[in-house]
């Protein structure tokens, strides 16, 4: 039971990556405001319908389908939006946004947990649907300023002379689907990158509390992990961000490098702790690298493909991120069965940020030469 538990949570997560590349379809067709606004709309009609049923597998779609691909299509325009007001100061922007996040979603689950016993798990989602339906009405504050991404070249042709068939649905698809971002070698190599390093990323935030309870017998203190992780990352966006604006250009992928080499070391430090002072440490330092690494990735894409095509960027990047992230987990659960500990599911979740820095390491070099030959 609390496996199919597990997988409604996973699904929801993994439907609002999965979904990127269509919401930056979307995105850029009908813009930021009316994206937002109906992924928000979608996800409080599944938040509100998940508190009228009682069957799992009702909710497998309510919750996981519905608030998952919702909340993608809400969450994405919110970081596209930025470019169109910010260039000089985006990643300060990015970071005061990402990191208002972490003032709700530190103390969120203490409150839902409070909520949950009071008034139970139906009334529960009735309340968070209630903060869907305030966010339909945030969405529609959004005013793009730069005219929507489209490209009125093929546009063009697609309405001369006739075509097969097979001829009109290639050239539609490549319409909407516009792949000319992974033209960009330095793109492809950061998206590859990004892809590998997360591959381990989510292992320590799901088996964290339940190390520190096996090994340890913290119970009562575990909390305490939670709060570490989540105020330090707030922190660590506000930081990134500005330290970001600071750094010319895509020398700002250093600071991805820099962080995700820290994560695979810190992760393979946490069995090396003799004691829970010790794992509270490496928290504060994960949240930071966590911190980091999120605000400074929109910033990066505009560097990249610049404010026309960085809705598609970023769309594609985590749909490339979806398979990784969801499947190191399983991975690290396996270790887990097979080795009888978390060690070696810390070890695993060490190697693909570290292999990630290095080849994110090469994006501003490649750059660099790129230029060269232009010139």
């Amino acid at each position: 039971l609390s496996l199919s538990l597990a997988w409604v949570g996973s699904l929801a997560m993994g439907m609002i990556f999965f979904c990127s590349p269509i919401v930056s379809i979307f995105t850029d067709r009908i813009g930021c405001r009316t994206t937002a606004a109906s992924g928000a709309a979608i996800a409080f009609i599944g938040l509100l319908s998940s508190s009228f049923t009682k069957s799992l597998e009702v909710r497998y779609f309510t919750y996981g389908i519905l608030f998952g691909c919702g909340s993608s299509f809400a969450f994405q325009p919110s970081l596209v939006i930025l470019g169109h007001y910010f260039k000089r100061r985006l990643g300060l922007a990015n970071g005061i946004v990402a990191g208002g996040s972490c003032l709700i979603s530190v103390p969120l689950p203490f409150f839902l947990k409070m909520v949950g016993k009071a008034i139970g798990l139906a009334h529960t989602f009735q309340v968070l649907s209630a903060l869907m339906l305030i966010q339909i009405f945030l969405s529609l504050t959004y005013r793009p300023i730069l005219p929507p991404s489209c490209d009125s070249q093929h546009d063009g042709q697609d309405k001369l002379g006739s075509r097969s068939m097979r001829q009109q649905c290639w050239s539609q698809t490549r319409k909407y689907f516009n792949l000319r971002v992974f033209r960009r070698k330095t793109y492809r190599i950061w998206a590859f990158g990004i892809a590998t390093a997360v591959l381990g990323y989510l292992v320590p935030y799901m088996n964290l509390v339940k190390y520190v309870e096996k090994r340890f017998q913290e119970t009562k203190k575990d909390w305490i992990l939670l709060v570490c992780l989540g105020a330090m990352s707030g922190l660590g966006r506000l930081v990134s961000g500005r330290i970001g604006d600071c750094i010319p250009g895509l020398k700002k992928i250093y600071l991805q490098v820099v962080s995700f080499v820290l994560l695979g070391i810190l992760c393979m430090m946490i069995p090396q702790c003799q004691g829970f002072e010790g794992v509270i440490v490496i928290c504060l330092f994960l949240g930071l690298c966590d911190g980091f690494f999120t605000t400074i990735m929109a910033p990066i894409a505009f560097e990249l493909v610049g404010p026309m095509q960085a809705s598609q960027a970023i769309g594609y990047l985590m749909g490339l991120m979806a398979v990784p992230m969801t499947a190191g987990t399983p991975i690290a659960g396996y270790l887990n069965d097979y080795f009888g500990n978390y060690d070696a599911a810390f070890y695993f979740a060490g190697v693909p940020p570290i292999i990630g820095g290095l080849v994110l390491s090469v994006v501003p070099l490649v750059h660099q030469r790129m230029l060269k030959k232009q010139r």
